[in-house]
């Protein structure tokens, strides 16, 4: 499961809405919390980092519930001929998949209502490597800088690390590297997702980790990853430790509230 919703506003659910990535999983579906929870039909912004099917399994589930939506971010080289025949090599496209494959073909034009200006200061910027130089939808993954006061977060998709090695060949990256307080993990910690050449240019607070029970062999970056952050990490209010990696598979959901110059980590398990 991957998404991360980001909600501005007055009142309860008042004000835009955005989120990266439409992962689901069995006690969470961001169709439902949109539409039943929120009691809203309209998602602002999306950005799909990765055409894996794990980052947008309730892709479509947000069209059957007659979710609008306006807006979406996604790697702008690949073409919906290129994510078909990508997908295609591991069989037939998901219902997900052809509304992603949907989506390149109409969402290219100008948008209206750029993010930026109508996110109540929530900023965001976004790089990615080109097809055909990559043709693999890991390295094609949309790397998103998402900032608002005093904290950057970077959510990266997938990236394996010759994909984060070519976009440090791009000097804007390399310089909206720096200041990045909160890394979410490339390719859910997996170990072809590490790249420490990406850290000479920041030093994170913490980094989070978007994983479930462990299966494969290479999900055991955590040591790599602490060695990385800040020696004081962030202090996590749940629990009141100071923490360096967060795991979803350890600490449930992790849910950030920006207030005024500080920022407060809640999780849903005392971790």
């Amino acid at each position: 499961m991957v998404q991360h919703v980001m909600q501005i506003g007055l009142g309860a659910y008042g004000g835009r809405l955005a989120m990266i990535d439409s992962g689901h999983g069995s006690g969470f579906r961001p169709s439902n919390y949109i539409s039943r929870t929120l009691g809203r039909n309209r998602l602002d912004y999306l950005f799909i980092t990765n055409a894996d099917q794990d980052h947008m399994s309730d892709l479509q589930g947000l069209w059957d519930a007659r979710i609008v939506v306006p807006v979406v971010y996604r790697n702008p080289t690949t073409s919906a001929g290129a994510i078909r025949a990508i997908k295609e090599e591991c069989g037939p496209l998901t219902r997900d998949a052809e509304r992603f494959a949907h989506i390149c073909e109409g969402f290219n034009g100008v948008v209206g209502e750029p993010f930026d200006q109508n996110m109540g200061g929530i900023t965001a910027s976004a790089f990615w490597n080109p097809y055909p130089l990559f043709t693999d939808t890991n390295n094609l993954s949309l790397a998103v800088f998402i900032k608002y006061r005093n904290i950057k977060m970077l959510f990266p998709g997938d990236l394996e690390k010759a994909g984060w090695r070519a976009l440090l060949q791009q000097a804007a990256f390399r310089a909206e590297l720096t200041g990045t307080d909160v890394l979410v993990a490339s390719h859910h910690g997996r170990e072809d997702g590490f790249c420490e050449d990406i850290f000479a240019y920041f030093t994170p607070s913490c980094v989070l980790v978007s994983d479930k029970a462990k299966m494969h062999a290479t999900q055991e970056t955590v040591p790599d990853y602490r060695a990385v952050v800040r020696a004081q990490g962030v202090r996590v209010r749940t629990t009141m430790k100071d923490r360096h990696v967060l795991t979803t598979r350890r600490d449930g959901w992790i849910q950030f509230t920006v207030d005024d110059d500080n920022f407060y980590i809640d999780t849903e398990f005392q971790g």
